[in-house]
């Protein structure tokens, strides 16, 4: 079966997974339309745009593509079939993705009649100069790991004044590999930072109720960028349609800009985020901050190995604003120096790190200093802190960084998640702060200390709201669930270094 000549086909529809419908008669189109086949001229100016992007469909039918041609061969086998949506009005082609078929062969009835969810994923292989392609005609079961999640806007009920969270979400891939005490979260063969932002957007999105169009800013923090001259940002607020949008030109009125600090890329744009919410000449009612990353690292039998131990892949997402605030932010120091702990020289495909010169002076010194400095300016005792957070490139440094602050294993304990994930670079120490989220009652304290290599911290506090309890009942795809979650996928280390290197 040729695989290119479908996706040329389906290549038209972009990022989003569109269509359209006829306000006359009620007819699907997968695919925009100026007028109805059945209601002809008097159609004209009737057609209505769908969008699939946050909907489920149906599984109808399916085949296995065995062996795959052109840019699709190092995808291996795959599933590809017809799905349908809103009982079956509109049927569109689609890969099954998330799925190893290492044999070449599949048993097809335990997938068709199932719900699917589309999922934003690069489409196939190119070259190193050439533009990554995305789509949305790649699915996976919504019954399975990922679930199938409503956005429904909701009316802000209450102004703070002072401004905070307001939503956040996390993503990361139900593959894993373990070994000795570490579990480490894998991307599929067709997954990136790019992708992982866009869903860690969609869940922010989705929790926190938030109008996609009121949005003005967004910042993306990445290690693992697939271009060195292109945003990521530009990419996500188009996808996940930030700001208003201009269906004319096919632009976002939103300022997206890609961030750069190791591992507190992310973090870092924390103070900035609410600062812009918070000045009213800004015109910006809520500004997100995202740090993704497909974690670098060499392979075990070449320099810098080491560091393959460790890393993770995954996502993270904060969403800050004045209205419905779930915690408010209390206050921020950071600490930064010229420390070259940790680097990747341009053109380099993996890091370099100074042994255990990435400790001290560069981890410890500044989580320590940016956490000491912020407590002593907020008058804070560490009885006065429910919840700490640290960034966690291994399991070691976060718990040996937390006592000697003081802080005692049921205040950091709720936060360490390096030993599930990995370390997930720019997404580290947040998905940490989102663990904490998810369980956290009303008027307790959080404080967070990113760390980025070069170096630099970030140590923020934050007051939970009673709206945090209000809003949770809209995530499914919290963290814990990341965890626990029956259908993690555990693979060895040649399936992973496979799936690592991607398309």
């Amino acid at each position: 079966m040729s695989s290119e000549p479908i996706e040329r086909r389906v290549s038209y529809i972009g990022d989003r997974l569109r269509g359209s419908r006829c306000t006359l008669c009620g007819k699907e189109y997968f695919r925009g339309k100026d007028y109805c086949g059945s209601c002809g001229r008097k159609s004209f100016g009737k057609m209505q745009d769908i969008d699939f992007f946050y909907e489920k469909g149906k599984l109808e039918v399916s085949t296995l593509v065995r062996e795959p041609t052109n840019k699709f061969v190092k995808m291996g086998s795959y599933i590809y079939g017809v799905v349908s949506f809103h009982d079956g009005k509109t049927r569109v082609p689609g890969r099954l993705t998330d799925l190893l078929h290492g044999n070449g062969e599949a048993d097809l009835s335990c997938y068709e009649g199932r719900d699917v969810v589309p999922r934003f994923r690069r489409r196939y292989s190119v070259g190193e100069s050439d533009i990554v392609p995305t789509f949305s005609l790649a699915f996976t079961l919504a019954d399975g790991y990922y679930p199938h999640q409503e956005y429904k806007v909701a009316k802000p009920k209450r102004e703070y004044e002072t401004p905070g969270l307001v939503g956040y979400g996390v993503y990361t891939s139900k593959f894993r590999i373990r070994e000795g005490m570490m579990e480490r979260s894998v991307p599929f063969i067709d997954e990136d930072a790019v992708t992982a932002a866009v869903e860690a957007g969609k869940m922010a999105l989705i929790h926190s109720g938030v109008d996609q169009s009121f949005i003005g800013k967004v910042y993306v923090g990445s290690e693992s960028n697939p271009y060195a001259v292109k945003p990521i940002a530009s990419k996500v607020s188009q996808v996940l349609k930030l700001g208003k949008e201009d269906k004319t030109d096919g632009i976002q009125g939103v300022d997206a800009i890609d961030t750069r600090f190791a591992c507190k890329s992310a973090t870092s744009m924390f103070k900035d985020a609410v600062s812009l919410v918070y000045y009213p000449q800004a015109n910006t009612d809520y500004a997100m901050s995202i740090g993704a990353d497909n974690s670098q690292a060499a392979p075990r039998n070449e320099l810098g190995g080491e560091l393959d131990l460790f890393v993770g892949f995954g996502g993270s997402a904060f969403l800050f604003g004045m209205h419905d605030v779930i915690a408010e932010l209390e206050g921020w120091y950071s600490y930064t120096s010229d420390t070259p702990d940790f680097w990747r020289r341009d053109q380099e495909a993996y890091p370099r790190h100074g042994g255990r010169f990435t400790g001290e002076p560069a981890y410890f010194k500044h989580v320590l200093k940016a956490c000491k400095t912020l407590m002593e300016q907020l008058n804070l005792q560490v009885g006065d802190v429910n919840y700490f957070v640290s960034h966690q490139p291994n399991i070691r440094f976060p718990v040996k960084v937390a006592r000697q602050l003081g802080f005692k294993e049921e205040q950091y304990g709720p936060g360490l998640k390096v030993a599930k994930f990995g370390n997930t670079y720019s997404g580290s120490s947040p998905i940490g702060l989102a663990a904490v989220l998810d369980i956290a009652k009303p008027d307790e304290r959080i404080i967070i200390v990113s760390y980025g290599s070069g170096a630099g911290s970030d140590a923020y506090s934050l007051v939970t709201t009673s709206q945090i309890v209000e809003k949770r009942q809209r995530q499914k795809f919290t963290v814990s669930h990341q965890i626990e979650n029956e259908n993690l996928e555990y693979v060895d280390y040649n399936t992973y270094r496979r799936l690592k290197h991607g398309l």
